[in-house]
């Protein structure tokens, strides 16, 4: 783009001089001109046009003097530079024009090599003010981009190198973690809406804390979920690990979570953590009113995937995120699943540590089974992609603990099945919806499943505990 220069100037042979002296970077498209004859004209011009670089400016015109017109220019167009160009070049005009941000002053007759000279000192002093305001302009993008969802240590690296992001979209390999809180959407309908956002921001101030210590990337909040991404918009080569070690810590940060929500009367909850590594697209997403880092690809989808088929305090992970540090990961249980939209099963790994420099182990408590008083007559419906099969299942509860339960049922099911459990007690018809993820066959009988709770009403809880002889 031509430096475009208004010449102000109420001398009708000056435009001729001026073309004529600069007729080879007009030619060049290095320079372009325009002109009016007083400091009215000048504001009328610079209202309309804001991409003018300089001000040429003649001091005594009719309408309004130049002295007056830079005056008016330091409060308008602050960023247009000026030189006056003028016969009148006493100390005082010259104070004053230097005052109103003038930055240069030139005596007529005009020494046309004096003039370019000055016009290319200007025009190098507004390229370098264009280029800093240009990287302050990047700053704050990346500040308000990604202030709220990186570390502070993470945004002066991309503050820090001008070439090391790229803003537009791009394929790359990065490492998805997908948490979500069991049973919170049932909690909310029994507690006023104050505990519900206070309980909710405890967990994600914790969660946040956790994240950004192993730089995790969190592209959203989805109500009680989190979705995080490791290795964009930095990329780290061991991203895959720091997703695991994230989850793990995240998995141990919910203890002292709970602890806080006990000792003001609030309920104790549980997350689950999916996490898969594959390609998939990172870059900018949205309009130009609103826009933010995002992710899009099948990998994605395969994160929440895996994310569903998790129970409290669990952390699941596909293949391709286990194929990184096989070596550094204890595995309790290694399952596969059909998800929707793979056409082949895929593996999926239960993580319960990370060796190496990361040396996360969680806490493995065991769910102690207490016999029951009598038998509890259900009923079983397999749920599949959030629809209820219509097929019911009769079944009992004959053993339970704090977070399942041991179900014996004719028909086999398989590990990670979502249920919902109906009680055929009358006591329960109106407590709400009762439903556990099928984790395993109990070894002792073929015939019984062990099942751990995702939502369960206090109601049904409390109802579920008479049985129990302990």
């Amino acid at each position: 783009m031509p430096a475009k220069i208004l010449i102000v100037d109420d001398e009708p042979d000056l435009e001729n001089i001026i073309r004529q002296t600069f007729r080879r970077q007009i030619r060049k498209n290095e320079f372009e001109f325009g002109f009016v004859y007083n400091g009215i004209e000048a504001l009328n011009y610079l209202a309309n046009d804001n991409s003018v670089d300089l001000v040429l400016t003649d001091i005594n015109m009719p309408e309004m003097d130049g002295l007056s017109l830079l005056q008016e220019m330091s409060t308008q167009h602050p960023l247009c530079k000026s030189v006056v160009v003028s016969a009148y070049g006493d100390m005082p005009n010259i104070r004053t024009a230097m005052n109103y941000g003038a930055f240069d002053f030139l005596t007529k007759p005009i020494d046309l090599k004096d003039l370019e000279i000055t016009v290319r000192k200007t025009l190098g002093m507004v390229g370098e003010l264009k280029e800093k305001l240009a990287l302050e302009k990047r700053n704050r993008y990346i500040r308000e981009t990604f202030g709220y969802f990186m570390t502070d240590e993470v945004v002066k690296i991309l503050l820090d190198t001008p070439g090391g992001l790229r803003l537009g979209g791009e394929m790359r390999e990065v490492t998805i973690l997908m948490s979500d809180l069991r049973g919170f959407t049932s909690m909310c309908e029994g507690l006023p809406p104050d505990q519900v956002v206070l309980i909710l921001n405890r967990y994600l101030e914790a969660m946040v804390n956790v994240i950004f210590k192993y730089d995790g990337t969190i592209d959203e909040f989805i109500g009680d979920g989190i979705l995080v991404i490791f290795g964009a918009p930095i990329e780290h080569k061991n991203h895959a690990e720091r997703a695991v070690a994230c989850a793990l810590e995240m998995q141990k940060a919910m203890k002292g979570f709970n602890e806080s929500n006990r000792e003001e009367g609030l309920p104790a909850l549980e997350m689950g953590i999916g996490i898969n590594t594959g390609e998939v697209i990172v870059g900018n997403i949205g309009s130009p009113k609103r826009m933010k880092y995002g992710v899009v690809g099948s990998h994605v989808n395969l994160a929440a995937r895996i994310e569903s088929c998790t129970v409290g305090g669990q952390v699941l992970l596909s293949d391709s995120t286990y194929q990184y540090a096989p070596d550094l990961l204890t595995i309790k249980q290694k399952n596969e699943i059909f998800a929707k939209g793979f056409k082949d099963p895929i593996s999926i790994y239960d993580v319960s540590s990370i060796s190496g420099q990361y040396n996360i182990e969680l806490d493995q408590a065991e769910d102690l089974m207490s016999s029951l008083k009598s038998e509890i007559p259900l009923s079983i419906t397999l749920l599949h992609e959030k629809h209820l099969s219509e097929k019911v299942l009769k079944g009992n509860f004959i053993k339970l603990s704090d977070k399942g339960g041991i179900i014996r049922t004719d028909q086999q099911i398989d590990s990670l099945t979502t249920i919902k459990i109906d009680l055929d007690a009358v006591e329960t018809k109106d407590a709400g919806d009762l439903f556990a993820k099928v984790m395993d066959n109990d070894g002792n009988d073929a015939s019984a499943i062990y099942v751990r709770f995702t939502s369960i009403p206090a109601e049904t809880r409390n109802y579920l505990q008479s049985f129990r002889t302990d």
